[in-house]
């Protein structure tokens, strides 16, 4: 019997429940018998009433148990690293103290359970069985959910974790909306118990296609208000195809970044990036541009020239300093006078 288990039914029959000892003259066998039947006899009855509610706890190998494919957490992208506190609490504490939840499954020969809520737990005994700690098991207790109430469970379990993005939350809850609630935003509200704004800004986050969420760092760099505000921009049909081809470009730079071994371009410069895109493609094309020959970026372009005047860019993050910004100045009004269109013209 498990452990935990074994205490559990100990504390259940403790001398607390049992009747007063019986008299001097009666043997010391039958005395002990009378105290533990009774004793087994109020238990029971507290279990049966409801005073007492009895949950058992399993120690399972979790190779007999698979993650549940509705849970928002990703399984794939757990690590070492990211389960690095889990890990070295389970082994300091000589196993896993708080139980996951899990429910029995059929047809599947290979997994007896799946996991509803405790998947980084889950994750962290596996990773331990297979590296020193073979004798690790996985703590859990078996509930019986339909798959609606096993989402709410794990979203309940989930909102604390800092872990779980919200894009994964976002992405579980369009599909949960779908499964178990029949697209009925308002129904899905009520049973988790969140606010129908709130759910449509998530739903909303999840429809981000995955060509603009590739420009990010990775997925979990995508956060819910600046996503949201992305998401509307994407709403705007003249708009979203500048947003969708500069995120393009930006998820090529992030791949080239990566297999340089640089630094990823932050979630904040490449949300500003792509929400001017739309600004930026309408701009006229640039008549002169003079750039730093060290960086090769531009330090000031001509915009336009007309009756009015000369309208010059200067470029930030080019590089240059002001001797050679001004120089770059110069060199734009000095084309201009050579096409006869200066100011003086």
């Amino acid at each position: 019997m498990a452990r935990k288990q074994s205490d559990y039914l100990a504390a259940l029959l403790s001398d607390d429940d049992a009747p007063s000892p019986a008299p001097a003259a009666e043997p010391a066998a039958e005395r002990a018998r009378s105290t533990t039947l009774l004793g087994r006899e109020s238990a029971l009855a507290r279990v049966a009433s409801g005073e007492v509610r009895q949950v058992t706890q399993l120690l399972l190998d979790p190779a007999r148990v698979r993650p549940w494919s509705g849970n928002a957490r990703s399984y794939a992208h757990l690590t070492e690293e990211s389960c690095r506190e889990l890990l070295d609490s389970i082994i300091a504490e000589g196993g896993q103290k708080v139980p996951a939840v899990v429910r029995r499954i059929e047809g599947d020969a290979a997994h007896d359970y799946e996991v509803i809520a405790g998947t980084r737990r889950h994750w962290a005994i596996s990773w331990l069985r297979a590296h020193s700690y073979p004798d690790m098991q996985f703590v859990a207790q078996v509930a019986q959910l339909d798959d609606e109430a096993a989402f709410r469970l794990a979203d309940i379990e989930n909102r604390a974790r800092k872990d779980v993005s919200d894009l994964e939350r976002a992405r579980n809850y369009a599909e949960a909306m779908k499964l178990h609630y029949g697209s009925h935003l308002t129904r899905m509200a009520e049973r988790l118990k969140v606010s129908k704004g709130w759910l449509s800004k998530m739903l909303k986050v999840a429809a981000l296609p995955d060509g603009v969420i590739a420009a990010f760092p990775s997925p979990a760099d995508v956060q819910l208000k600046p996503a949201y505000a992305l998401a509307q921009a994407l709403d705007d049909k003249d708009k979203a195809p500048a947003i969708r081809k500069e995120a393009t470009r930006l998820a090529k730079d992030q791949a080239a970044r990566r297999e340089a071994d640089r630094p990823a371009l932050p979630a904040a410069d490449v949300l500003r990036t792509l929400l001017a895109a739309p600004d930026t493609a309408r701009e006229k094309p640039v008549m002169h541009s003079i750039p730093n020959s060290r960086t090769g970026r531009p330090v000031a372009s001509l915009q336009s020239h007309n009756r009015q005047g000369v309208t010059v860019r200067l470029h930030a993050g080019s590089g240059a300093n002001f001797e050679e910004t001004v120089n770059a100045v110069r060199v734009l009004l000095a084309q201009l006078e050579a096409e006869g269109k200066g100011l003086q013209a």
